[in-house]
């Protein structure tokens, strides 16, 4: 009886719930849990600064695109099941919404041994392309060298916490991500320094820390309290189920490869300006990425909303949810934009004593801190085409976002303007998009409720 007040509860809030109130219920919880566990890459950055090893310190930043790798190939079956998941729910199909789940949990184990084989046969060609230089290549080699090792883990916990928020279990979601990270941090200092494994170390805490999270989730399904439940009967997906969960998750998984190129294009850029450059921008971004989380927090919060009632054909809730949405993200940017302005070199200075570094990182920040106001709503854009099942205007925004604006902005600003040009390439890409994707969102959601209404019944 307590579990079907519970899935009444969350059916609530997807179809009920007043729009501002239930983008907050979703999102924050999603955003708390995020801080927890944007602790991974600080608490790596944090005890690797301890060691006053600037390239060390480089090197991790040099590998991130590894994981944002894995992490866009196991979106390609998180956000393709979540989509079908949350459309299933609002019409009311609930076997296939539990096949779809069985057939997510499949789908990424079959993904990451695959990711794991090819990732360690070309390993140095992969640590090159990264830009490591003469002073980087080991240590970069050693970290991404474990990250494609544990790359189940790395992908089981990222779309197990994406499944469950689809059903609006955001609550287990999160309690994987604060377990994973409280692990890597008690893991961190033993590994690194007790058992002097210095950045490899890092890397294997980070996987534990994910291990840890995928069986946390893994334990929720299994205990009987999710909404969906996966089952051995429906093991072997169905051709309409992979086309489903494809169209959607291919051009998501496309979406973040190209946000992964961008970011190793932005390093080799870097680069030219000395490797500690590169040790500067990495803590700057690493601490952008708790503004970063705010933001995807709200929107993958709002993704499951925008998903049930885009199969329930409640077009009017969507619009308001949008409202919503955009409203508490930009406020709440805003504010987080205040203090990284103020605080700059106190935060910088936290993970490195490097005057270098410090005064860098601090021009880094003050400069990409001003895309907080306006990357919210091209985040929320984007998760809202995936949700509808629509993931060509996503990966539209994407594609403009990236490869027309940021990627050329990048070359021509650092070409004109040295590295202050190519840290100012993101807020103005940034500003542009946000006009472009909301409009774009805006404009389809009207069209579909045109379209149904058009409709014989």
């Amino acid at each position: 009886m307590q579990q079907s007040k519970t899935s009444d509860k969350r059916i609530f809030i997807l179809s009920e719930e007043k729009p501002a109130k239930a983008v907050v219920r979703l999102g924050v919880p999603l955003i708390a849990g995020m801080f927890i566990m944007v602790l991974y890459n600080l608490v790596d950055t944090y005890f690797i600064g301890m060691m006053k090893d600037d390239y060390q310190l480089a090197a991790v930043n040099l590998a991130y695109p590894v994981m944002m790798i894995s992490i866009a190939i196991s979106n390609m079956i998180g956000a393709g099941a979540a989509s079908l998941i949350a459309r299933s729910l609002g019409s009311g199909e609930m076997k296939k919404a539990d096949h779809t789940l069985t057939s997510g949990f499949v789908l990424t184990f079959v993904n990451s041994a695959a990711v794991t084989a090819a990732g360690l046969i070309f390993l140095p060609q992969i640590v090159k392309g990264l830009g490591a230089q003469d002073n980087t290549f080991e240590y970069t080699r050693r970290y991404v060298a474990v990250i494609l090792i544990g790359s189940v883990f790395t992908m089981g916990s990222y779309t197990l916490g994406q499944l469950l928020r689809s059903e609006g279990s955001v609550k287990y979601s999160v309690a994987g991500m604060i377990a994973g990270t409280i692990t890597n941090i008690v893991l961190d200092p033993i590994f690194i320094f007790t058992l002097n494994m210095q950045i490899t170390g890092a890397a294997v805490a980070t996987i534990l820390g994910n291990a840890v999270s995928m069986f946390v989730s893994l334990a929720f399904y299994a205990s009987g309290k999710t909404l969906l439940k996966p089952r051995a009967s429906c093991i072997v997906p169905t051709a309409e189920i992979l086309r489903e969960i494809f169209w959607v998750g291919v051009p998501a998984t496309l979406e973040t490869l190209l946000t992964s190129a961008a970011y190793i294009v932005n390093n080799n850029l870097a680069v030219s300006y000395g490797e500690l450059t590169v040790a500067a921008m990495g803590v700057a971004q690493k601490l952008m990425s708790l503004g970063n989380y705010i933001y995807q927090g709200f929107a993958s919060g709002t993704q499951p909303i925008m998903g049930y009632n885009y199969g329930a054909k409640n077009f009017r809730r969507m619009i308001d949810v949008l409202k919503a949405g955009l409203i508490v993200v930009s406020a709440t940017e805003l504010f987080v934009m205040v203090i990284y302005g103020i605080f700059a070199p106190f935060l910088i200075g936290i993970f490195t004593d490097t005057a270098e570094v410090i005064t860098v990182g601090s021009r880094v920040l003050r400069t990409i801190m001003m895309i907080l106001p306006f990357v919210g709503a091209v985040s929320m854009s984007r998760m809202s085409f995936q949700a509808m099942g629509k993931p060509q205007y996503g990966f539209l925004i994407t594609l403009v976002r990236q490869l027309i604006l940021y990627v050329p902005l990048l070359l021509l600003l650092d070409h004109l303007f040295g590295f202050n040009g190519m840290i100012w390439a993101q807020p103005v890409t940034e500003v542009i998009m946000m006009t472009v994707s909301v409009t774009m969102l805006y404009r389809v959601i009207r069209s579909e409720e045109k379209r149904m209404n058009a409709a014989p019944v």
